[in-house]
């Protein structure tokens, strides 16, 4: 699974909603703070207002806000509002006709990508914009194998490269 360029734009720009506490802010003045091109925030917002994420309003004093409790909003909730599910394999999608793959009865790696979109799914529903940007935790795999909420205190972990 590949996190999209859009997406991650589309939460720096939330972020920005996030931490003006329900403000209005400028499509222009959240894609200038988070090194977002300007025509690519105006589409991540026409987005965000179609998935009821945000709300938009035009004029001088115009902008966006958001229209979800930061606090009850998941990264979930965000990643496939902007990219679609959550998938680590095409299984269900490969076939020629559209269908599943015409292998995934006797496939062996089936339940291991099954399984991979089971975790990224519980990773992603753990933590809320709000836990992200304002509590700045995210999740963590704890030793009893369960996702936990951990602040700033715990090191970050580093992102490793997928290539």
């Amino acid at each position: 699974m590949d996190i999209s360029r859009k997406t991650d734009y589309s939460l720096r720009m939330l972020a920005e909603l996030v931490r003006s506490d329900g403000g209005v802010v400028s499509v222009r003045a959240a894609a200038e703070q988070n090194e977002v091109p300007y025509s690519f925030a105006r589409s991540i917002q026409h987005d965000l207002v179609r998935a009821g994420i945000i709300e938009s309003t035009r004029g001088s004093h115009g902008g966006m806000r958001l229209a979800v409790d930061p606090k009850t909003t998941t990264i979930k909730e965000i990643i496939e509002a902007v990219q679609g599910p959550i998938y680590v394999a095409t299984c269900a999608t490969c076939a020629e006709d559209g269908g599943p793959c015409p292998f995934r009865p006797e496939c062996h790696f089936n339940p291991v990508w099954c399984e991979a979109e089971r975790m990224l799914d519980a990773y992603f529903s753990m933590a809320t914009l709000y836990d992200v940007v304002v509590d700045k935790k995210h999740p963590i795999l704890s030793q009893g194998n369960q996702f936990i909420l951990v602040g700033p205190e715990h090191p970050k972990p580093d992102v490793p490269s997928a290539r």
